[in-house]
């Protein structure tokens, strides 16, 4: 990515409103980030090529200091006014989309990487790479520290997405021992909260989509496998602190407490009143059969633990997202 000519960046004005740039900004994740910054005194510039992300999603913000930017950063992308933090949440993330997207996915992970890796380093700012679980694959160590390396099949048909990440994760490195720049990495483990899309295909919005229309709630398998789930202002909390910490290398920001996706399905029928009954299917190739993440690190480095228990998160996410914006009827 050439170099750009930036004016510098005074220390004054970077403490009275710092200027953070969120690529993939108008998705799930990336708009809760937009609200939380924003609240937090930030200029946010908001970045998406809304393949998966969508305007909805930040169409509530009415703000002087917010910037949408529509843009896909498999392409080289510029930026004219200074920037303090980068986050880098641009990736199909679903397994709808990443199967639907296979080489744009590659590309975000790799050439979409570089490009705002590129940027940070003009900028001279923080970089956070969004980075997965998925890097540890179907885990053979359980729970997962950042030390495990991970168990994924390379050709399978999750590869496209795990690889990408892993390959943004090695590439974050790189420019950060080789170039200098300073980043972060958080590993996400799965979250929900309003503004999930309720046919993205993960377990969360499907089930509650699902129970809501009184339709058969689907579980893959025998339901045995295992998932920790984040409640999203939990997740934002602790990406935003490891962004404002000194931290380089990787931390799981996730929530250690561990369900059969049987039990989830159980706890979505109750929370709803549904009435649906439920029906099994093949499981897909290479899933996961368990997920928990070790956060050791998250609570040493940065004082973080989630707060929210899936009950009350889903409850909240229930009464917040409305019935109609679940089952899909609001998009």
């Amino acid at each position: 990515m050439p170099e750009v000519s930036l004016p510098d960046r005074s220390p004054v004005a970077f403490r009275a409103m710092p200027t953070s740039l969120i690529t993939g900004g108008a998705g799930f994740l990336g708009s809760h980030l937009c609200d939380a910054l924003l609240a937090r005194g930030h200029r946010v510039l908001c970045v998406d090529n809304l393949e998966t992300g969508s305007l909805t999603n930040i169409a509530h913000i009415r703000s002087d200091d917010f910037r949408f930017l529509q843009t896909d950063i498999v392409q080289p992308f510029f930026v004219d006014e200074p920037i303090d933090f980068v986050y880098h949440l641009a990736s199909p993330a679903s397994p709808i989309d990443y199967l639907r997207l296979p080489l744009h996915t590659l590309k975000v992970g790799s050439h979409g990487t570089h490009h705002t890796l590129g940027l940070a380093k003009a900028h001279r700012a923080r970089f956070m790479l969004a980075s997965t679980s998925e890097v540890y694959g179907d885990p053979q160590v359980h729970p997962q520290p950042e030390e495990y390396w991970g168990h994924v099949n390379p050709i399978g048909p999750r590869g496209v997405y795990d690889e990408a990440k892993r390959y943004a994760e090695a590439l974050t490195m790189a420019y950060h021992r080789q170039q200098g720049v300073d980043t972060a990495i958080i590993r996400i483990f799965n979250t929900y909260g309003a503004r999930m899309r309720p046919m993205d295909g993960r377990a969360i919005p499907t089930f509650l989509r699902q129970a809501l229309l009184g339709s058969p709630i689907t579980i893959f398998g025998d339901g045995s496998q295992t998932r920790s789930f984040t409640y999203v202002d939990d997740l934002i909390a602790g990406m935003i602190a490891l962004t404002e910490s000194g931290e380089h290398e990787p931390v799981n920001i996730g929530n250690p407490n561990e369900f059969t996706l049987l039990e989830l399905a159980e706890t979505v029928r109750e929370l709803t009143g549904s009435t649906s009954e439920l029906v099994y299917a093949e499981l897909p190739k290479d899933d996961p059969q368990v997920r928990r993440p070790d956060i050791t690190r998250a609570r040493a480095i940065l004082g973080w633990e989630p707060t929210v228990e899936l009950r009350d998160g889903l409850r909240t996410t229930i009464d917040t997202a409305g019935h109609e914006q679940l089952i899909g009827r609001a998009q």
